[in-house]
């Protein structure tokens, strides 16, 4: 399949980042938390498609919310009830939301987050952190990855491209910091007008490591003391954290927030949510915003099922289970002898190969044994565990019991 694949896509797969290390498999069908490769393969699944399925696959609620909504039409392009609906539902759940919209994609939501702040503070530089993913684009693909030559001092890091392709002047209107240091947030607070702070609350998409006690809280403060926005990227935190995202449990609310993946339930689906007065700046302050899909009927009836059910006691069932996860692989390290940290909370969360006692910010992840992660997983896929290439794991609520004993007896099988 993958032969025949790549004689008519790039690479043979839709998205580059599936074809890395293990190896790109072809899947037939999956249930709650297993899936089936097309050899007949069997495995526990800690991927989730890269986060979306929080409820697990095949979920009957979602089925039957997508199957109503097929039903009807796919799309109006116009205005229909599940828009408010969901909207509501998303306003109850999430502290900053005053007013939402919707997209289709994390990356389309980080552009127009960017927008908004700029358009508001009538300033042009954002502030972003190394190794916090906001999306593929030009603009927001800065400091993503660099290794230890491209990310340039400790004291005054660069702003790194990510990709071939990417113009020079896609550093413009950017300056970068390192994560989790305070006084490196005011250092360029102070030196330049900054339009927004963005970030990922938890830094899952570099080792899922968590803010320190008080950092989010200080950051917050930062902002408002020299006037510019936060925004937290809550692609993977939103609806996975806590019903509320990152921003409900640490307590610090933004000013604006993006949400996806578990957000739609499966389905494509991205969310900004905020202040009103800034997010209305769309509806008559001359701030441009659309899409074709926004709003797209099947993918908010499963977004208004998904929601219903995480704040009915599924991300409680998720969050026990990757608790119980998280203990039990640190557990199995330390009786090996293995120099091994999980990092992260309940429903995400990376085992890095490391010395290190703690991971604080992303130049501490340049110690990992990237080699010895990458036999690790390959020998998790022999004992049917399916985890993503970065040593990131997600839980969904379809993880019960038996899973979490499966998979901790595949762990301590691999480790030997």
């Amino acid at each position: 399949m993958l032969a025949r694949a790549a004689k008519s896509l790039a690479g043979g797969v839709s998205s580059p980042f599936r074809a890395r290390v293990p190896r790109p498999l072809y899947f037939r069908d999956g249930c709650g938390a297993r899936l089936e490769d097309v050899d007949g393969n069997n495995y526990i699944d800690y991927t989730l498609a890269w986060g979306p399925n929080i409820l697990g696959y095949k979920h009957p609620k979602i089925v039957e919310a997508m199957t109503r909504a097929a039903q009807g039409p796919h799309t109006y392009g116009a205005q229909h009830e599940l828009e408010y609906m969901v909207a509501e539902k998303i306003q109850s759940m999430a502290p900053c939301a005053e007013r939402v919209a919707f997209s289709s994609s994390g990356s389309e939501v980080v552009q127009f987050c960017w927008r908004l702040a700029r358009a508001f503070t009538s300033r042009e530089t954002i502030l972003k952190f190394e190794g916090h993913y906001h999306g593929w684009m030009d603009s927001v693909l800065i400091s993503y990855h660099p290794t230890a030559a491209e990310a340039g001092p400790a004291d005054a890091p660069a702003a790194a491209l990510h990709s071939r392709g990417q113009v020079a002047n896609a550093r413009e209107n950017i300056a970068v910091a390192r994560w989790n240091l305070v006084d490196a947030v005011e250092q360029e607070l102070a030196r330049q007008p900054i339009a927004a702070v963005v970030m990922e609350p938890v830094m899952c998409n570099s080792g899922c490591i968590l803010p320190r006690p008080g950092y989010l809280e200080a950051v917050r403060d930062l902002c408002k003391k020299y006037g510019a926005l936060l925004i937290f990227d809550e692609v993977i935190t939103g609806f996975r954290m806590t019903t509320g995202g990152a921003q409900k449990h640490y307590g610090v609310t933004p000013d604006l927030a993006t949400f996806g993946k578990a957000v739609g339930g499966g389905l494509p689906l991205s969310v900004v949510a905020g202040r009103q007065e800034i997010l209305e700046m769309a509806a008559g302050g001359g701030v441009a915003f659309g899409g074709t899909f926004n709003g797209n009927p099947v993918s908010l009836a499963a977004a208004h099922a998904a929601l219903e059910e995480l704040s009915n006691g599924a991300l409680d069932c998720a969050c026990r289970a990757g608790t119980a996860l998280m203990d039990g692989i640190s557990r199995i390290a330390r009786e090996r002898h293995v120099d091994l940290l999980v990092c992260g909370f309940p429903t995400a969360f990376a085992i890095h190969f490391t010395a290190r006692a703690e991971l604080v910010e992303y130049r501490d992840t340049w110690d990992d044994d990237t080699a010895r992660l990458s036999a690790f997983i390959h020998k998790l896929m022999d004992e049917g565990v399916y985890i993503l290439p970065d040593g990131r794991m997600y839980v969904s609520a379809a993880h019960g019991d038996a899973e979490v004993r499966e998979t901790l007896d595949a762990f301590e099988r691999a480790l030997s």
